[in-house]
C-alpha cells in the first residue's frame, strides 16, 4: 500500500501584539505563582503578630533581658538574673493584689538601673486597698529573698549571700514611707500628715545611708503627686478616700514596722564590708 504525505502548511508568523499578550499571561502566570506562598507566608505572619502583641509576658522578658544584659555588665550574669529576678518576685506582689482588689494591672516592665514599673487605672477604691498594694510588693520580695538566704545558709556561697543582702535592701528601701515609694502608699492608710513625717525619715535616711541621688530620684517621681494629694486632703473625696477604720490603720502599722524591723535584720546579718 503506498502512503502519501499531506503537505504542511508553514504557520504564519505571530504579530506583535499576540506575542506581547502571550508575554504578559506567562508574567501573570510566574506573578500567581509568586503571589500565593507569599500570600500565605504573609497570613500566617499577621496571625503570628497579632498573638505576640496580645502576648504581655513578650514585653516583660524583653526588658528583663536588657536589664540583666545590663547589670552583667558591672556584677557578672549569676548575680544579674538574681536581682533581676527578685525585682520580679517584689513586683509581681503588686500586681497580684491590684488584681484581688479587681484593679487591672500591666506585667512588670523592666528599666535598668532603676528598677521596674507596672501600669494600673488605680491603687483600689480607697487609702486601706493603696495600702495592701503598697505592702504586698515588699512582703512577696522578702518572701522571695528567703530562697538566696537559705542557699547562702546551706552552702556559704558568697554569690547566694550577696543576693540576699541585696534582696533584704531594696524592699527595706522601698517601705520608706514617702511616694511613690511603697512605704508611702502603706502611709496613705494612716493618714496624709504622715507623708510629711515620711520626708524627714527620707532625708535623714538618704543623708547617712543613700546619698542624695535617692531622694531627689523619689521627689522627682513622687513630688506632684505628693504635693497634690497634700493640697486637696480637706476635699470631700479625699476625705472619702482616706477614711479608714482604726481596725485597718493599726494592721497597716503593725505590718509595716514588722516588716521593715525583720528587713533591717536580715540587711545586717547578710551585709559584708567591702572596700574599693
Amino acid at each position: 500500500m503506498e502512503l502519501t504525505q499531506e503537505p504542511q502548511v508553514a504557520p504564519e508568523p505571530a504579530t506583535a501584539e499576540e506575542i506581547d499578550k502571550e508575554r504578559n499571561r506567562s508574567r501573570l502566570k510566574a506573578l500567581g505563582g509568586l503571589l500565593i506562598p507569599v500570600a500565605l507566608l504573609a497570613g500566617k505572619a499577621k496571625v503570628l503578630l497579632l498573638a505576640v502583641a496580645k502576648i504581655k509576658a513578650v514585653t516583660t522578658l524583653g526588658t528583663m533581658f536588657i536589664s540583666i544584659a545590663a547589670y552583667a555588665l558591672l556584677f557578672g550574669w549569676p548575680f544579674a538574673v538574681g536581682f533581676v529576678l527578685l525585682i520580679f518576685v517584689h513586683e509581681m506582689g503588686h500586681v497580684i493584689q491590684l488584681r484581688r482588689e479587681g484593679v487591672e494591672a500591666s506585667a512588670p516592665v523592666f528599666i535598668p538601673f532603676l528598677g521596674a514599673m507596672i501600669a494600673a487605672k488605680s491603687l483600689g477604691e480607697d487609702a486601706a486597698a493603696e495600702a495592701r498594694v503598697g505592702l504586698a510588693g515588699p512582703i512577696l520580695g522578702t518572701l522571695g529573698t528567703l530562697v538566696p538566704l537559705a542557699v547562702w545558709l546551706a552552702t556559704g556561697s558568697d554569690l547566694w549571700r550577696a543576693l540576699a543582702y541585696v534582696g533584704f535592701f531594696i524592699n527595706l528601701i522601698n517601705l520608706l514611707p514617702v511616694l511613690p515609694l511603697d512605704g508611702g502608699r502603706a502611709m496613705a492608710a494612716l493618714g496624709p500628715k504622715v507623708w510629711i513625717v515620711g520626708i524627714l525619715v527620707a532625708v535623714a535616711a538618704t543623708a547617712i545611708f543613700l546619698g542624695p541621688f535617692m531622694l531627689l530620684f523619689a521627689l522627682v517621681l513622687g513630688g506632684p503627686e505628693l504635693y497634690h494629694r497634700w493640697k486637696n486632703r480637706h476635699s470631700e473625696e479625699s476625705r472619702k478616700y482616706h477614711s479608714v477604720s482604726t481596725r485597718t490603720k493599726l494592721a497597716v502599722a503593725t505590718v509595716y514596722f514588722s516588716l521593715a524591723a525583720l528587713l533591717v535584720v536580715g540587711v545586717v546579718e547578710t551585709y559584708v564590708p567591702r572596700t574599693l
